[in-house]
């Protein structure tokens, strides 16, 4: 076992060894090893001693030792990096290859792929029967492993599912799929910037699989609803012929719709002369020939020569390589064309054209669903002719198939399923669809709207506020809590003051020694700061999405030396922590609606400030109008035409259209606060002092009863 290398953690109940990285290199862990067998199990070590020994190590190989000062300071920084950065993954069962959850397989793939090796990686078994002995198979054998409990996880990230990625001192979290997977991708190629190709993964402008999954239905398709379609369809096939899932038939729908990029139109006008000088002629056709930039073959990539101009689009991404800008102008007929009339690109990848996380995310669940469908209905495979297709293409992407090995993934040699790109998938209209309703007593405009709820004994009404006048005397507190320390003008700033001022009274008035409090949508921690300076009996936890935005608050909360805050990059749904009051400020669209529902679920009380109700919609979880009181009076479109409405309060609008906006506001927010009265609340709607201070300025405030 002195072959090996592992690092042990504060609280970590077994080890696992993988093969190290091989090197001559003089490591940190050297020492470590040679402690007695035991220490270096901790605890636990003995149930795991069988498991363990059937591990095997390389020998260390000779190489080349870099210059001194060069070792110790990339040295210094793996060390440094695996010092702060703990990745928790969970590990609930394993069937056959499988590893359950499907995020976790997802996860190890990715580090295989990125060949990153600055996390200490930390399984985390959900039951004590959980048999670890048969992971080699199906984990990657160039990262070390970390076998613990959840019992034993740093505090802050026993409240959140995961996968979860936590710094040390335990106070900075990342939890959830896709921003787990995203971290890794950034820390990937800030440890090694020459891997461009790391960084594409995020697509363009870093933005794949960055919205959350309740707005978005890429996001939630690939994060959420494929992986657990396909953890149940393998469950299934054990025991019966399972049912294809209906997941799978929206991504085949998916991937035989016309691709959409930023620079769609001049790629549409390059297939379309590609098409017309296939067909004209051997003399265009040579011309074109001609002119195709050349690529040197690779093991892992094909010639593009007669490949199609999506394919060689992509792969001059894949191989780093720029497309060369024609010597000529298109012909006259080509930038003539209407663009209605141009050709559509078709997909090479999901996303479209180019390689991203969507497909690292995708690849290990489609390839145990082929799996089994190979294996128990290949009758079935040829109604999936594009995912055949891409799951072959997948293959070509350079050190993909090394990553898929290390990770005990044997790809299937698929045939090739002939389809036309505008033929439809026999099933595709068993995918379920929500169709918006004919309303046709429908009237357009808030007033016919508002008459409507008047006749109903529903009217624009607001609760007292508890104190107008109250306000934090700010010039006492330090700089560090105000808002003005943040990156906007004084103006702004004082109006965030004024903002605070009406939610801190009312969570300061409820707020008992011991409470956890919750910073929704935190943004830069203008409302958490604040509570965790006035309330140093509390727990205060900030949960936001956009990194950016909390990084900048962990800062602040720095230079306070605040000991009682945590930090969460994760959207909401990740958040699983018992706490006692919920507060969100300016949380847009049905942001509001998700913070409501998670308080109403752990019977928490709720402060929050709505905005953007424009973006109101209905959702996978959320169908407006929401209270039974509103449903028997109106419906969706005349609840929207309330919402849009609400968003008219702009100060440079007319008074009156600001008046029939903040009517609309009101409403649309009565209608939240019913739907809570229904589970057992007292809810009031309060407009903030002074009103000036935003356009938004209603609060939502309820408590349990």
């Amino acid at each position: 076992m002195n072959d090996g290398r592992c690092c042990c953690f504060p609280g970590a109940a077994s080890v696992v060894f993988f093969p190290a990285a091989w090197s001559c290199e003089r490591s940190a862990d050297e020492d470590f090893l040679k402690r007695p067998r035991e220490t270096r199990l901790g605890r636990g070590g003995n149930a795991l001693a069988a498991s363990v020994d059937t591990f095997t190590h390389p020998p260390c190989l000779a190489a080349p030792l870099r210059p001194g000062s060069q070792r110790r300071k990339r040295m210094k920084g793996i060390k440094k990096s695996l010092t702060e950065e703990y990745l928790y993954l969970e590990l609930s069962q394993q069937i056959g290859g499988y590893i359950f959850p499907l995020h976790t397989s997802v996860t190890l793939f990715l580090l295989s792929y990125c060949d990153c090796k600055i996390f200490k990686v930390c399984l985390v078994l959900t039951t004590e029967s959980t048999d670890v002995s048969l992971l080699r198979s199906v984990l990657s054998k160039d990262v070390e492993i970390h076998i613990t409990s959840r019992q034993e996880l740093p505090p802050v990230v026993q409240n959140c599912r995961l996968p979860a990625v936590v710094e040390r001192p335990d106070s900075f979290c990342r939890a959830g799929l896709a921003v787990v997977l995203r971290h890794i991708i950034q820390k990937s190629y800030e440890s090694d910037p020459s891997k461009k190709e790391i960084l594409e993964l995020l697509g363009f402008k870093k933005t794949c699989l960055k919205a959350c999954a309740e707005v978005s239905q890429w996001t939630r398709l690939c994060e959420l609803t494929i992986p657990v379609a396909i953890e149940n369809f393998l469950r299934e096939s054990s025991d019966q012929p399972p049912t294809i899932p209906a997941e799978i038939l929206e991504l085949e729908k998916k991937l035989s719709e016309p691709v959409r990029v930023h620079n769609d139109d001049k790629l549409r006008r390059q297939k379309l002369k590609q098409q017309k000088a296939a067909g004209a002629g051997p003399s265009l056709a040579k011309e074109k020939t001609k002119n195709k930039v050349h690529r040197p073959e690779t093991s892992e990539a094909v010639d593009s020569s007669s490949a199609s101009l999506e394919l060689q689009v992509a792969l001059s991404k894949l191989l780093v390589q720029e497309e060369s800008a024609p010597a000529n102008r298109e012909p006259s007929h080509i930038r003539k064309t209407k663009a209605s009339d141009l050709p559509p690109l078709e997909h090479v990848f999901a996303e479209g054209l180019y390689f991203t996380l969507a497909d690292i995310v995708l690849l290990p669940c489609i390839h145990h669903f082929l799996v089994i469908i190979c294996k128990k209905l290949p009758e079935k495979l040829v109604e999936f002719p594009l995912l055949a297709a891409w799951y072959r293409r997948i293959q070509e992407v350079p050190r993909v198939k090394t990553a898929a090995s290390q990770c005990g993934i044997q790809f299937l040699h698929l045939p090739e399923l002939q389809t036309s790109s505008n033929e439809w998938h026999p099933n595709l209209d068993e995918v379920p669809c929500v169709e918006e309703q004919n309303d046709s007593s429908f009237i357009g405009g808030p007033r016919p709207t508002m008459t409507k709820l008047m006749e109903k004994g529903i009217e624009v009404m607001f609760s007292p506020h508890p104190c107008p006048t109250w306000t934090l005397d700010w010039n006492t507190l330090p700089a560090a809590v105000s808002p003005k320390e943040g990156k906007m003008s004084s103006d702004r700033a004082l109006r965030k003051q004024q903002q605070l001022n009406n939610l801190v009274y009312v969570v300061t008035n409820q707020a008992k020694p011991g409470d956890r409090i919750v910073d929704f949508c935190s943004g830069g921690g203008h409302v958490g700061i604040v509570l965790a300076h006035m309330l140093p009996s509390c727990q205060v936890i900030l949960i936001e999405n956009k990194e950016l935005s909390l990084i900048r608050a962990k800062k602040r909360s720095d230079e306070l030396g605040l000991s009682n805050i945590w930090f969460i990059q994760a959207n909401m749904e990740y958040f699983t922590g018992i706490f006692n009051i919920g507060v969100a400020l300016h949380a847009c669209g049905v942001a509001t609606d998700m913070v409501i529902e998670h308080c109403i679920k752990t019977r928490a009380s709720f402060v929050t400030c709505p905005c953007c109700y424009g973006f109101i919609q209905n959702t996978s979880k959320f169908k407006f109008p929401k209270s039974e009181q509103f449903k028997k009076t109106l419906s969706y479109k005349e609840h929207m035409i309330l919402c849009r409405f609400a968003d008219q309060t702009a100060v440079q609008l007319p008074p009156q259209r600001r008046l029939i906006g903040k009517q609309c506001m009101c409403l649309v927010d009565l209608d939240r606060a019913r739907a809570a009265e229904e589970r057992g609340y007292s809810v009031q709607v309060i407009s903030m002092e002074p009103e000036s201070c935003s356009p938004k300025n209603n609060m939502i405030v309820g408590v349990p009863v």
